[in-house]
């Protein structure tokens, strides 16, 4: 398989780091510029060939790379004469590429397990896979909506006005293409790979987003350029490969995160926590994930559907997104045992796996990111929450938050007691 890496960004932002005139690919972190990881980041993969795009400044791109032999990789060159957006040069070197090509945003760090994400694309016999996170500028990024099978049904550029509650899934940088694509890019036409490529391709080809909590961050400005010095330097961008096992908090959402008020059915309901916000942060600049777990018998008794309960989860990630904060997943059981009740949605009133203190929704995480319990976290303001924990092998910090935080349902005891999921996390990040 061959990596294009698209290397034409100018870089006048983060001018006062380089000290010189440089094409935004080449600004360095930790001494070497980003492309150079980006080839150390393929080549373990062994995805040796490689096509840079290039036009501002590329000439100090092929003096420093060459021909790649020094770097045990090929490097091809396509240079744009007059800037064709991020998929016009596609169309010119599609007689280079094979049937299957990652696409890489030349500005962005990245460690991923490359194997796990042409995996998901083979599987799935996907046309593009699209690698989306949850990152904390979602305001100002492109945005996609996906359905129950991961499938792209949206693409909500980062200039359009979202005057509605949406995910926090961010395009990442990466794509993974099949050659059949290319069919939809123009000769000679400047063409942005989103808006104008794969938002076309949405009715007939099969669009996949690919959701991972590995590091992908961009440069894009001299705070994010600061940030992923840091996290490179503390092994967070390493360790953040789901090839490793992964450490993780998981986290109650009704009394734990937002303000405990009864049974949430609609989205004005959901109160966060301004400590939660704080709380928040320190775990996505730390070595931790962040997830919720979450019991919703809000279905089973009829008060909203999946699709109400959905945007209220939405209202969420759109409310922490605006304060620069985000959770990596959150996973939720719809379903209550009792049944009888005549306004009762009997296909929700169920015995299931998932219901807490049952470790269903922990297991489905642990599955999906290479989580290590023994390593990991449970946060929450109820007994049902210790209890659940103590099942799946995690310590655990009961709240003080909620108001049933002295419940008697279970006899669990938790490793350490907090006053709310600020003070939780400090001690998990302070240990």
């Amino acid at each position: 398989m061959k990596a294009v890496i698209l290397a034409g960004g100018l870089g006048t932002r983060l001018r006062e780091f380089t000290k010189e005139e440089v094409p935004k690919p080449m600004v360095k972190i930790n001494e070497e510029p980003i492309l150079q990881h980006q080839i150390k980041k393929l080549k373990k993969y062994g995805i040796t060939e490689i096509i840079f795009i290039i036009g501002y400044l590329g000439s100090k791109i092929k003096e420093y790379f060459g021909d790649g032999r020094k770097f045990g990789v090929t490097i091809q060159y396509f240079e744009e004469t007059e800037p064709l957006g991020t998929a016009g040069a596609l169309y010119y070197i599609r007689n280079l590429l094979h049937n299957q090509f990652l696409v890489v945003f030349g500005d962005i760090i990245f460690d991923m397990d490359l194997d796990r994400f042409i995996r998901f694309h083979n599987e799935n016999e996907a046309d593009c896979s699209i690698v989306i996170h949850p990152n904390n500028h979602p305001y100002d990024s492109d945005v996609i909506a996906l359905d129950k099978n991961n499938r792209v049904i949206n693409i909500l550029e980062k200039n359009q006005t979202r005057d509605f509650y949406y995910n926090n899934c961010v395009i990442a940088g990466m794509f993974l293409l099949n050659i059949s694509v290319i069919e939809y890019i123009k000769e000679g036409v400047k063409q942005d790979l989103v808006k104008n490529v794969i938002s076309n391709i949405l009715p007939d080809k099969k669009v996949l987003g690919y959701r991972t909590t590995e590091y992908l961050k961009d440069m894009g400005t001299p705070d994010r350029y600061l940030l992923v010095q840091k996290h490179m330097v503390e092994g967070i961008v390493a360790q953040r490969n789901l090839s490793n096992r992964q450490k993780a908090v998981f986290i109650d959402r009704d009394g734990t995160i937002n303000k405990y008020c009864g049974l949430v059915s609609k989205p004005e309901e959901l109160e966060v926590f301004e400590e939660a916000y704080t709380a928040l942060k320190l775990l996505n600049n730390s070595e931790y994930l962040s997830i919720v777990i979450t019991n919703q018998p809000v279905v089973a008794r009829n008060l909203c559907t999946i699709d109400e309960l959905d945007n209220i989860h939405k209202k969420l990630e759109y409310d922490l997104g605006l304060r620069g904060v985000y959770i990596d997943d959150l996973y939720y059981c719809p379903h209550h045992p009792d049944k009888g009740y005549p306004e009762e949605n009997k296909l929700y009133k169920i015995e299931c796996d998932c219901r807490k203190p049952k470790i269903g929704l922990i297991q489905s995480a642990v599955e999906k990111y290479n989580i290590d319990l023994s390593s990991s976290f449970m946060i929450g303001d109820s007994t049902i929450d210790i209890q659940t924990g103590k099942n799946a092998g995690l310590k655990t910090i009961l709240l003080g938050s909620g108001v049933i935080e002295n419940d008697a349902k279970y006899k669990a005891k938790p490793d350490y007691y907090s006053a709310n999921i600020l003070e939780a996390v400090k001690i998990i990040i302070n240990k």
